[in-house]
């Protein structure tokens, strides 16, 4: 009984020892497997197999003229090792790779080590991982990525490491089901939300600037809110279309809703641009600058550029059924969306595009913080607004120039789920902030108070009129 217990957990062990001389003038390849184990790599082998790369130079820096290299490939799976307390992570293969040369340890290689991992393609949304075991992390040990480079690639990835020891490739989760089904419950709630107060924003709006007078100016903003809280009531929308139709329309319907959907959210970043254009224009050009029609002018940019872009990506053929899959591609989600073979459309018509339009809006709203603090100091007004109503204009200001959507490019790696609750649940609540951010900052206006919009840009005008 021993012995077939002893049998059973060396039987995920394979390993290669070689003895190298220190005079050795040639780098050495080794090739190896899940299945077959670690050996000499022949040049003309060809297949799925892992490679590992020695560098020369560790052997020149050995002391003794020959040393043993032993390389020792791991099912863990079988041994029942290197189990990690938490990991979220996949091991590839339930393989780990343990390499080392002669009886010391050996680390700070400026010729790094290369270990390639064959692999079929990922599913998107999942992020490779070169590791290797730490016995001193947390109180059993643990998988760290220090040293270690990653460079992936279609079908393998390599990683480039600077010392010895036993290393794998982690697949950082893509979401599972429970959890996909989760967020679609927690973004159509948002939806519904969102849409509700977007129509209390634009009636509010409307209210106002029927009911009282304003000068040119604030007139202006109040437009300008209205078409980002009604590109905001699309979006919404059209997401809901998408996930109730999405998996049960035709092609060509779902190549259509992709596109709609895609202008919706063009349009919502082109708001948000134009937007903190307003501001700049508000608070860094205070002099004011009258363009004739100017309101229309901005609806045919913010209505009409999105449609430029949806038209010649829908003339490629970017739209289509995209599916969210798990690691063992089990599909959890259908979209009309961008499809997977035109991912560069969406990483430079929305990733791009958004992060532009982030850094700018994200400048704006440094000066403008700056202004209003410096504001807040003066005798005119000074006491007059409340902390818990400063804090609630900067919030929806916040939202207002789409700063909760660039929690979108930390939704990768390990924190992707947690990160992805996130940026659904602050930007369900989007539509809320900007409605009470309108509320408080230009209700009620029967006269002209200290710490209004209005109030703040005339300070302005004539604090820049006397310094001319």
């Amino acid at each position: 009984m021993l012995q077939s217990g002893l049998h059973s957990r060396l039987a995920g062990l394979k390993t290669l020892f070689l003895n190298v001389s220190r005079a050795v003038t040639r780098d050495i390849l080794i090739s190896f497997s899940p299945t077959a184990g670690p050996s000499r790599l022949n040049t003309t082998e060809k297949g799925n197999t892992g490679k590992i790369h020695l560098p020369r130079g560790i052997f020149q820096s050995l002391s003794s003229q020959e040393v043993r290299v032993v390389v020792t490939v791991l099912n863990i799976q079988q041994l029942g090792m290197f189990k990690e307390v938490n990991q979220t992570a996949q091991v590839l293969d339930n393989t780990v790779v343990g390499i080392t040369v002669g009886e010391s340890s050996i680390s700070g290689l400026q010729d790094p080590v290369k270990l390639t991992f064959p692999h079929r393609q990922l599913p998107y949304g999942v992020t490779p991982q070169c590791v290797f075991w730490d016995p001193s992390k947390g109180q059993a040990g643990g998988w760290s990525s220090n040293g270690c480079d990653t460079q992936p690639e279609d079908n393998r990835t390599v990683c480039s490491c600077d010392h010895l020891t036993f290393f794998t490739l982690l697949l950082n989760p893509a979401l599972d089901g429970s959890t996909a089904k989760a967020l679609i419950a927690v973004a159509t709630t948002g939806c519904g939300i969102a849409m509700a107060f977007s129509v209390f924003a634009i009636a509010f709006c409307v209210f106002i600037r029927c009911r009282f007078r304003f000068e040119e100016t604030i007139r202006i903003n109040l437009g300008l809110h209205v078409n980002l809280v009604g590109s905001l009531f699309l979006l919404n929308l059209a997401f809901l279309l998408n996930s109730g139709l999405s998996g049960r329309t035709q092609p060509r319907t779902c190549r259509v809703l992709g596109g709609l959907t895609h202008y919706c959210l063009l349009c919502c970043f082109t708001w948000m641009a134009l937007e903190g254009c307003q501001l700049y224009l508000l608070f860094v050009k205070v002099l004011g600058i009258y363009i004739q029609h100017y309101l229309a002018k901005l609806c045919l940019i913010g209505w009409g550029f999105p449609i430029l872009v949806v038209g010649v990506a829908g003339v490629i053929g970017s739209y289509g059924e995209y599916t969210i899959q798990t690691m063992d591609h089990e599909v959890i989600a259908h979209l009309c969306w961008i499809t997977s073979e035109h991912l560069l459309v969406h990483y430079i018509t929305n990733c791009g595009y958004f992060g532009l339009i982030f850094l700018f809006n994200m400048a704006v709203f440094g000066v403008v913080t700056q202004k209003s603090c410096s504001l807040q100091g003066t005798a005119a007004v000074q006491g007059y607004r409340k902390p818990w109503k400063v804090a609630l204009v900067a919030a929806g200001l916040f939202c207002l120039l789409g700063a909760t959507w660039a929690l979108a490019f930390l939704t990768y790696g390990i924190s992707s789920v947690p990160v992805l609750y996130l940026f659904t649940i602050l930007n369900s609540l989007q539509g809320i902030f900007i409605f009470m951010w309108l509320v408080v900052l230009y209700y009620p206006k029967t006269k002209e108070t200290p710490g209004s919009l209005s109030y703040i840009i005339k300070h302005e005008k004539s604090t820049t009129t006397s310094q001319d």
